[in-house]
């Protein structure tokens, strides 16, 4: 797709003459949104010459703090580097300033305009070059969960359901599927379906989801991974924006309430050849899928436990793996089974595809759809053979596998070849130190419960 021109840049202006102020965003390895913000006058400027951001925007934590041990930071002298626009990403912001603010999606390239290694956008593109390679490109739809809560905290200072516009009565039941809980915020998913219209993000369905004050948005279908993504980031910031509007929070965390079901990201995956043919689907009508289908799965499979430190990225996603609560532990895969890690949900032949369930809402959806993409490559370039599929509940019939370790899915994913053969040496370096020093600083810090615990009984 070419970059934005400084002419269409100048036609959205005089469409939206009330827009003051363009954000210009980029997503760090955490997924959060990091950039400047520029006055529209300005605009033009960066079709032309982009706008520099330092490349340490990915040595970053989570709160903000430069990780020195990535070598992104003064080891290269903090040095810059040029942003360029995402064609496609210009758009209002609705929920901000009453109309007044625009955003754009940025990338990160090198010097000769190559793409920056260490950027998730440019990670993913290069997965994307090597499956074109093989005449495959990837369609991909992302179902988000969050919860809402109440800008009150409880009286011991812990978060706690929204209370209801409508009836004025706190949440406290699942309610999964529950038309008359999304009467309740019917408000606030109008604004955000408003909203997503006003940006062309293309929302598919919102769901009352199986925990007090939990929804899932799905956006629909694209047969472009990397705009599936760019609308995941920007649902993500439009859903919290709305939210404070209303009076609430949002939260992506993977497991907000330790007692309640976490947040999760599934991704929906097929794959089509030059033809437009979905190569998932078997050509004789097979319900089981095709030869390529399988290996895609054996592959997912295959490179899952190496894929944990990115699909459980900090602290609190690990929490989210527990047993009963429809997360996967173990490597599994099955025909339209919730209790697996990967779905084939029920549906046409030609509609058959892949459902990720591991990851949780805290993932950056860049780098997701990277080790998927890069997993399915490796089944597909191998020819590799899954197990059977597991009919009934997987829960009952496999021992947990997956690490619930932040330090051991570190050391996987920096021991997988085909994962650092894909991603980039690079990459995983500066990923890997990255989150290894958020651990460190988060083993610095006593909790509450050990208090509570050990401090006067050991």
């Amino acid at each position: 797709m070419p970059p934005l021109s400084a002419d269409q840049a100048r036609e959205f202006l005089a469409r939206h003459p009330d827009i003051d102020s363009i954000d210009l965003l980029i997503s760090d390895l955490n997924g959060v949104m990091r950039g400047k913000r520029i006055p529209r006058d300005n605009l033009d400027k960066v079709c032309r010459q982009g706008v520099n951001l330092p490349a340490s925007v990915f040595a970053l934590d989570i709160n903000g703090h430069t990780i020195e041990a990535t070598g992104l930071g003064l080891a290269i002298g903090d040095s810059d580097r040029v942003c360029r626009p995402v064609a496609g990403s210009l758009m209002p912001t609705p929920w901000l300033r009453n109309g007044r603010q625009g955003q754009l999606l940025m990338t990160m390239v090198e010097p000769d305009e190559t793409p920056f290694f260490a950027d998730p956008r440019q990670v993913l593109s290069r997965q994307l070059e090597r499956l074109h390679k093989r005449g495959l490109t990837p369609v991909a739809a992302v179902e988000m969960e969050f919860y809402l809560l109440d800008r009150e905290r409880t009286g011991d200072g812990l978060i706690q359901p929204p209370r209801s516009p409508r009836s004025g009565e706190r949440a406290s039941q699942s309610q999964l599927y529950s038309i008359g809980e999304l009467d309740e915020y019917a408000d606030f998913l109008e604004d955000v379906q408003r909203a997503a219209e006003c940006q062309g993000l293309p929302l598919d369905t919102a769901l009352k989801e199986c925990a007090p004050g939990q929804f899932e948005i799905t956006l629909g279908h694209c047969d472009d991974a990397l705009r599936a993504c760019d609308s995941a980031v920007l649902l993500k910031r439009l859903i919290k924006g709305v939210a404070l509007n209303h009076g609430f929070e949002a939260t992506f965390m993977a497991k907000p309430y330790g007692l309640e079901a976490g947040n999760g990201t599934h991704v929906h995956l097929s794959m089509l050849d030059a033809s437009g043919r979905n190569v998932f689907a078997a050509p004789d009508g097979d319900p089981l899928g095709s030869a390529t289908l399988h290996q895609a799965v054996a592959g997912m499979l295959a490179l899952m436990p190496a894929s944990m430190a990115i699909c459980a990225p900090n602290l609190n996603s690990f929490r989210r793996f527990q047993p009963g609560l429809y997360v996967p532990m173990t490597p599994t895969w099955g025909f339209d089974n919730r209790s697996v890690a990967l779905r084939i949900p029920s549906g046409s032949n030609d509609a058959r595809r892949i459902e990720h369930r591991v990851a949780g809402a805290d993932v950056n959806p860049y780098l997701l759809l990277a080790v998927l993409l890069a997993s399915i490559e490796h089944g597909i370039a191998e020819r590799l053979t899954p197990p059977a599929p597991v009919t009934g509940n997987a829960y009952e019939q496999f021992e947990p596998s997956l690490t619930n370790s932040w330090h051991r899915a570190l050391d996987l994913l920096e021991a997988s070849e085909p994962l650092q053969n894909a991603l980039g040496r690079d990459f995983v370096h500066v990923f890997v130190a990255n989150r290894r020093a958020e651990r460190d600083l988060a083993m610095q810090t006593v909790s509450q419960l050990e208090y509570a615990w050990y401090l006067r009984h050991v």
